[in-house]
């Protein structure tokens, strides 16, 4: 596919890591660039020390003008923008094309592209991924909500490079050519609906990533997701499916505690699940999904399997801290939704005291409550959640309850219930919004405190 670059004035929305990057990027191309953001206090002469490039670089602040908005031809929005704020708006009524920055990205970027999308096991994935391509290739890189923006790495691509992108509902949502070689879509359950506000927005934003692919390209799908067997129906990649629950005639699947790769009717063993360094059943699917994206690209069995078998879990996902006493501690501070949660709880092999709440992303909670039912011993709850799912608690007959004033306050409580025997587990199934900038501080913070004992 054909890709245009021809525009020279850009407006990029938002000076967060996404937008500054984006702009580094531009600015390095040589192309004119005007940096909006809401905040009237940026330090304008730091940024531009920091972004610097022969391209020029101005700025807008507050709120946006006719005259910005006049002065370029495209925009690059940050995923943190809504599309139906103020700003993005006006940009859309200015008659601008609206890019993510995947999208500027994917039009400079050299070499093949594997993009992997779903509510949860998208950072294991691109991360275990990325590990597969890197024992075979000499140039890979992992980039997006992985945590090293997409935009940072383009320059350094080659026609040889693989890159391994994490990308979120918010990204796809303003793609426009945007094609991966290969993509994956691991899962969709509710989350993002504050945002997206409904679930078929949602799902639509997710089944994006395949939107310009053909069938010379792939397309790995949970076959065990409903939606997603309905949407390889229309898919216009090439559909490989994966499976922790059946035996399938083509594709990656768990059976008998092992993984398999089917492929023309052949089977080969990738691995035993107890060979792996990571745990649970939503972790065997994250491998199986990875096993196909590797395969689909050419890498032989021999590097997938030793990657696997090497991979460790990342942090802040069902991430061991320490054994204290005899309780374990667990940081699953990624937890920021229900379903990510529900598969933390179910790694859980002890009685668990579990630290929940955070942020309102307008999720139910009910489906994860019942899935704490019988292996939590004690819920701790807090943030703005709290008196929420402590209700939705109540109604499905978990008694042991007990809110906490803090962040802190909660971890004391967890350090002061346990018993040996017992695990306590940071999985708050919402947002870290509202008490901490991330999931990663929170996740951190977590971690401090337990070693401190």
């Amino acid at each position: 596919m054909k890709k245009e670059n021809d525009y020279n004035r850009y407006l990029v929305a938002g000076a967060g890591v996404s937008g500054r990057n984006a702009c580094k990027l531009l600015l390095q191309l040589g192309k004119d660039v005007v940096l909006y953001d809401n905040n009237m206090n940026l330090d304008t002469e730091a940024l531009t020390k920091e972004l610097g490039g022969p391209g020029k670089l101005s700025f807008s602040l507050g709120e946006i003008t006719d005259e910005t908005l006049e002065s370029v031809d495209i925009c690059v929005i940050s995923p943190g923008i809504p599309l139906d704020s103020f700003a993005a708006v006006r940009i859309r009524e200015a008659g601008l094309e609206i890019w993510s920055e995947i999208e500027l990205a994917w039009r400079f970027m050299k070499g093949r592209l594997v993009a992997i999308t779903g509510t949860n096991g998208k950072t294991t994935t691109t991360t275990l991924t990325s590990h597969i391509f890197a024992d075979n290739q000499e140039s890979v890189f992992a980039v997006g909500n992985i945590g090293t923006a997409f935009t940072s790495q383009v320059l350094n691509t080659n026609e040889n490079s693989v890159t391994v992108a994490e990308v979120s509902s918010f990204q796809l949502e303003t793609i426009k050519k945007f094609r991966p070689t290969a993509a994956a879509i691991l899962n969709i359950t509710p989350d993002h609906l504050n945002r997206h506000k409904t679930m078929d927005n949602y799902v639509r934003a997710k089944e994006a990533i395949a939107m310009n692919m053909d069938k010379d390209d792939i397309c790995v799908l949970n076959h065990e997701d409903p939606r997603l067997r309905e949407f390889a129906k229309a898919c216009p990649a090439t559909v490989r499916f994966f499976s922790s629950e059946h035996e399938l005639p083509e594709g990656a699947f768990v059976s008998g505690g092992n993984i398999y790769l089917r492929k023309n009717g052949i089977d080969e063993m990738v691995c035993s699940t107890h060979s792996l360094k990571i745990i649970g059943k939503h972790n065997y699917e994250n491998v199986c999904a990875a096993v196909l994206l590797g395969d689909s690209l050419g890498v032989p069995m021999e590097s997938i399997r030793r990657s696997v078998l090497a991979f460790t879990a990342v942090e802040h996902r069902i991430e061991y801290v320490r054994e204290k006493n005899g309780v374990v501690y667990y940081n699953d501070s990624k937890g920021t939704n229900p379903d990510a949660s529900i598969q933390a709880i179910k790694a859980m092999k002890r009685p668990t005291i579990l630290i929940a709440g955070g942020y309102d992303k307008g999720s139910d909670y009910d489906e994860w409550l019942m899935a704490c039912l019988p292996k939590t011993r004690k819920l701790v709850l807090v943030g703005a959640t709290a008196k929420k799912i402590g209700e939705a608690a109540q109604r499905i007959g978990i008694s042991q309850i007990e809110y906490a004033d803090s962040f802190d306050d909660a971890v004391r409580v967890c350090i002061e219930s346990a018993r040996p025997g017992d695990a306590v587990l940071l999985s708050p199934a919402c947002a870290s919004w509202g008490m901490f900038p991330n999931y990663e501080v929170r996740g951190r913070r977590f971690k401090e405190l337990v070693n401190e004992l």
